[in-house]
């Protein structure tokens, strides 16, 4: 084979290689931002399927001891990568991504059944206009003002769709979340200035999915609905993953 003919076909196969895989050195790096009630193993499904890819995806821990600190927790993960930056927020993570998208790494928002207040808003005054969602009576305050989830309300409200075993573990494993987090307004919206897509959650029972439709709508992102409990980065992560590795080949470059 000459030169020429091996060169052809190598171009061929870098070709299509790069429909499967990001192409090395113009790749975003993908920030996960997890919610309440939980950490960032709520990623674990997801980030393989993101490195598989080809991409570099880290989770953010945070505090959950007030959203400035879960802001300042995530603003160190995106100063820690090079290059720019995919936010993506699960549940009171949507208000987190929000607020500290604004970093001028941030190319692009993800929101996974989550929280998109407006500057000026907090997330706890979000949504009035809908039926209470039923996870919310299964949550007990401690003396400090720290919110949990009771066992039963894991079980059927926040991730009915999984094994019972991954269920229980969530039930053990959770953050306790400050609900001043929830009070808390935001100064600033990313989502009206940067491009965003959205899971909605249909049968979720922690935020009323036709809530999670109205942020959807109001940020004009780009939309799938998955049928699934409040977890679906736990339920359907094969999904969710394409949805993100959709976000880094079309959002804007810097």
């Amino acid at each position: 084979m000459n030169t020429r003919l091996v060169a052809a076909v190598l171009l061929v196969l870098m070709g299509a290689f790069t429909n499967l895989v990001i192409a090395q050195g113009s790749k975003p790096a993908i920030v996960l931002v997890h919610g309440a009630w939980a950490d960032g193993s709520s990623w674990a499904k997801v980030i393989p399927l993101l490195e598989k890819a080809g991409l570099n995806a880290v989770a953010v821990q945070n505090p959950l001891t007030s959203l400035a600190d879960d802001v300042a927790a995530t603003k160190r993960a995106i100063a820690r990568l090079d290059g720019p930056v995919i936010l993506v927020g699960h549940s009171y993570g949507g208000a987190v991504i929000s607020e500290g998208g604004n970093d001028p790494k941030v190319i692009g928002l993800v929101y996974v059944a989550a929280f998109a207040p407006d500057a000026g808003e907090a997330v706890g005054e979000l949504g009035k206009e809908f039926p209470p969602a039923p996870g919310g009576a299964e949550l007990r305050p401690d003396a400090g003002g720290f919110l949990t989830m009771t066992t039963k309300g894991v079980l059927e409200n926040f991730a009915q769709d999984l094994p019972m075993a991954e269920r229980k573990l969530l039930a053990g494993t959770q953050g306790p979340t400050n609900g001043a987090a929830f009070g808390a307004k935001l100064t600033n919206a990313a989502w009206k200035t940067k491009p965003t897509w959205y899971v909605v959650a249909a049968n979720d029972r922690m935020i009323p999915p036709d809530l999670e439709r109205k942020f959807a709508k109001a940020m004009n992102a780009k939309t799938i609905t998955l049928h699934s409990s409040h977890v679906p980065m736990l339920s359907h992560p094969a999904e969710v993953a394409k949805l993100i590795i959709e976000a880094v080949k079309t959002a804007p470059s810097q």
